[in-house]
């Protein structure tokens, strides 16, 4: 039975991703087009706009809703996980150095997609019983998609199917497969030589971990989403920050590298052999291994953030799109840059190889994909010594606790759309005692499966994204005209509702 349920599983989860990797490069190249490269040509105005007030406290309208800082917070507390360290190291280790720039071109599109996912997120968003913001590809789905003649029907079950894909991943990706990955981490580097001994056949330490987490988890995730935010406004910075300085450290010590590896990242990702290896590395960071380890590179693409960012308490949808450019930039082209940095300079890499069944030695042998946790340990213990297996540990802790944190948002949004309010608070109890699973399940068909469901959900997302494409291009222009080049004479476009048109028009320069 398990046999069968693997082998279906698996020809669902290849053709799945196949197909959503289409639509995910279609949909980049197409929405980049569309807004003009704003990315780009935007570029003073977006990081202005975003980094530029991080340090400006700003409270919101009703206390029912969170800040944008505190959106961007919590989105990147679902993205910024394991799949940083070691999804950044299958990529080298499957593609070779040039691997690396066709991840920074995938973050490039994404970042394109992600910001017109979350414009549609803001315009399309509405509010729930409880008053507070409610939106995601479940919304734009039903009322943007399925607004378009003859798709009524199309975009409730596009929307429907949606949800329930993004609730089944949140329990493995986003919930079980993060946790064991901290236990396995906790266990390993400072409970090497327990003698706890095991009960019903499982690691006694384990279950102490898993209960922990059940009760911190627990805390935080059933206090709403204002707490959770409030922690990740905290937790976020903080990790990143951790992370960035001990690998800027590593970057000054290895500084003479640097220049070759950045060599090596171009030379290496035009020729033949390492385009079709960085490709299938690109496939790995970003959609397969990295999702199966609890992450996806920048989740753009995937509509989850979108949840997340609709609940900001902003009038504009391009401002808080521009957030999640931000949200790409700092996963991609600035944390996971210093996790290939970091690894491609520590002299474990070959940086001229042109067989990429041998690019990565540690302890006088070639490793494959099969041992990628192996290659960050390594990589910052040339430098730390031992220290570096545990700051590793330090910061894969962090990175897969907060990912827990924000599935569990994405998993009630889902559920809210479909069930309402209270079943949402019903599933957040649910989602707190699955915790435990993850520290005492040995199996990864759960976590397989997940992954599926991830890339499921990922197709009807990006289906409604290059339908409504031309509606994006009108909301980035209309608020190019008023808020960039001072066109008076331009209506705001800030909602598909007329009556939170209204409202949000009331006060919308106090933005």
């Amino acid at each position: 039975m398990i046999e069968q349920i693997t082998k279906i599983n698996d020809f669902l989860n290849h053709w799945s991703w196949l197909i959503g990797l289409i639509f995910l490069l279609a949909a980049g190249v197409l929405m980049t087009t569309l807004i003009k490269v704003f990315q780009v040509s935007h570029i003073g105005h977006w990081f202005k706009t975003t980094a530029g007030s991080l340090f400006k406290k700003k409270k919101t309208a009703d206390g029912k809703n969170i800040s944008q800082f505190q959106a961007l917070c919590t989105a990147l507390a679902a993205t910024v996980g394991t799949g940083n360290i070691v999804g950044v190291a299958t990529a080298i280790i499957v593609g070779g150095p040039g691997a690396i720039f066709w991840m920074w071109v995938a973050a490039f599109l994404g970042m394109a997609l992600k910001f017109s996912e979350i414009i549609l997120g803001i315009y399309f968003r509405r509010r729930n019983t409880a008053g507070e913001w409610s939106g995601g590809a479940m919304y734009y789905l039903t009322d943007g998609l399925g607004k378009k003649k003859g798709m009524g029907m199309v975009g409730k079950i596009l929307a429907v199917l949606f949800a329930i894909f993004t609730i089944l991943a949140s329990f493995g990706i986003g919930n079980m497969s993060q946790v064991d990955s901290i236990t396995e981490n906790i266990s390993n580097t400072f409970f090497a030589n327990n003698t706890l001994g095991m009960i019903a056949g499982v690691e006694t330490i384990n279950w102490i971990i898993g209960l922990a987490l059940v009760v911190i988890v627990g805390l935080i995730v059933v206090g709403g989403l204002k707490r959770l935010a409030a922690v990740a406004e905290m937790v976020v910075p903080f990790m990143a920050g951790f992370y960035i300085i001990g690998s800027i450290i590593i970057l000054a010590v290895n500084a003479k590298m640097i220049p070759a590896v950045f060599g090596s990242i171009f030379s290496h990702a035009f020729n033949t052999q390492a385009v079709e290896g960085g490709i299938v590395g690109l496939i790995t960071v970003v959609l397969l291994n990295g999702c199966k380890r609890g992450v996806f590179s920048n989740e753009a693409g995937l509509g989850s953030a979108v949840m997340v960012h609709s609940s900001a308490e902003v009038k504009e949808p391009v401002k808080q799109g521009m957030w999640g450019i931000f949200e790409v930039f700092m996963d991609t082209f600035v944390i996971c840059t210093m996790s290939a940095l970091v690894m491609l300079s520590s002299g474990l890499v070959d940086l001229d190889t042109v067989n990429l069944d041998q690019v990565v030695k540690i302890g006088g042998e070639f490793i494959t994909s099969d041992d990628k946790a192996l290659l960050a340990p390594a990589a910052f213990g040339q430098t730390f010594g031992q220290f570096g297996e545990i700051f590793v540990a330090i910061a894969m802790f962090f990175f897969a606790f907060t990912t827990v944190l924000g599935w569990s948002q994405y998993g009630a949004k889902a559920v809210e759309y479909l069930g309402g309010v209270k079943a949402a608070k019903v599933y957040k109890v649910i989602f707190v005692l699955m915790t435990i699973s993850g520290a005492l399940m040995t199996s990864s068909l759960a976590w397989d499966i997940s992954d599926t469901f991830n890339a499921l959900m990922m197709i009807p997302n990006l289906i409604a994204v290059i339908v409504l494409s031309p509606l994006v291009a009108k909301l980035t222009k209309n608020y190019v005209d008023r808020r960039i080049k001072g066109k008076k004479d331009v209506a705001p476009m800030l909602s598909y509702d007329p009556e939170i048109q209204k409202e949000m028009e009331q006060d919308l320069y106090k933005d």
